[in-house]
């Protein structure tokens, strides 16, 4: 029996459609306080939907009703309710977390609990490593509430595996997601026609496909995991490269001016994001999945950059620049200077990042 909280987003709800469809799980239950749309309750097929707050008692029923054995924790929010405060923010994610590994800490029958963490607990800053190993923490604290709602939510987490070590604790760090069916962060920054960006910096960016994040949580449902793993895919791609392989015009500020300047370039949706994730568009972070690999068995099937030509090939993003543009910019640039030597173009940087003998993995 598994039990899976926030399924009215992506990640809970499409988690529990994978889990519905697998035969070696004999119950899914998925549970929110939000109902999810028509669509995704089609989806999830055979899979049982109960509306709850995991901060009410309820859940405690619900938990040791259907004899749950596994629990996935995915309902921790990014960003404040739209009609809440970050109070309220820290109260679901927090409170609700606390609630949850409390019932699951009583329950007989929960053997395995698996948490849906982020890569935020890194923080991002100009010391960071090349490489965050599960075992390092941040060099600074993050400045974000979602970064610091979910170190103590990991926090939480631990001590209820200290007291019912009978209980497998899996935490699952996930890198910034990227995907066709998911407009989240980065995709959403980088597909703006005009992207603000911080003079004298180009951030390592690390992603993470949606499919495979998704086949991630399953491996760690499905199969006896424990511990903390970093998820994220092969390779990194520069924020100067994403927003060049998007067909995007980078405009580069000074850091005083990034979100003013960026609000009148991009619009309202400079104000959506918060301080970790401004945070991240400024440093990036890079992860080292050794561990994803050797102990949890798990191989991401999309690279990095895989994953943001998915998304970019998806959104049929319009270039801004376009290549015939750029010919007919060097075509009389060589006839100015009147050379026969070559002239490098803006794109080649782009093309030359193809992954070698490997194409993009069909879904």
């Amino acid at each position: 029996m598994v039990l899976v909280t926030g399924t009215s987003r992506f990640l809970g709800g499409y988690l529990v459609t994978r889990l519905a469809q697998n035969p070696a799980i004999e119950r899914a239950i998925a549970v929110d306080s939000v109902s999810p749309s028509k669509d995704m309750l089609r989806r999830m097929g055979r899979a049982e939907f109960v509306r709850a707050d995991i901060r009410n008692p309820l859940i405690g029923k619900v938990i040791r009703g259907a004899e749950v054995d596994t629990v996935v924790h995915a309902s921790t929010l990014q960003k404040a309710p739209k009609s809440g405060s970050r109070a309220a923010m820290k109260d679901m994610n927090v409170i609700g977390a606390m609630q949850l590994f409390a019932v699951c800490q009583k329950a007989p029958t929960v053997r395995k609990v698996v948490l849906r963490s982020a890569s935020v607990v890194y923080g991002c800053s100009a010391k960071d490593p090349a490489q965050f190993t599960e075992e390092m923490s941040a060099r600074r604290r993050p400045p974000g509430g979602y970064a610091r709602d979910t170190l103590e939510i990991e926090g939480y987490l631990r001590g209820m595996g200290r007291r019912r070590p009978d209980i497998d604790v899996a935490i699952l760090r996930l890198a910034p997601l990227i995907g066709p069916q998911l407009t989240a962060t980065v995709g959403h920054y980088v597909s703006a026609p005009v992207v603000p960006t911080i003079a004298g910096r180009n951030a390592r960016l690390q992603l993470l496909h949606a499919e495979d994040a998704l086949a991630a949580l399953e491996c760690a449902t499905v199969t006896p995991v424990a511990g903390t793993y970093n998820i994220a895919a092969d390779g990194v791609v520069m924020m100067s490269q994403a927003i060049r392989r998007a067909g995007r015009i980078e405009v580069p500020m000074p850091l005083a001016l990034f979100r003013s300047v960026g609000n009148a370039l991009v619009g309202s949706s400079m104000r959506l994001y918060t301080d970790e994730q401004l945070e991240y568009f400024r440093f990036g972070c890079g992860l080292d999945t050794t561990r994803m690999r050797s102990e949890m068995g798990f191989e991401p099937r999309w690279t990095t950059m895989q994953a943001l030509d998915d998304f970019v090939r998806a959104m049929q993003t319009r270039r801004i620049i376009g290549p015939e543009w750029i010919d007919r910019a060097e075509r009389t640039l060589t006839a100015i200077v009147g050379g026969n030597g070559a002239v490098a173009s803006p794109s080649a940087d782009v093309m030359s990042m193809t992954t070698p003998d490997r194409g993009v993995v069909e879904r």
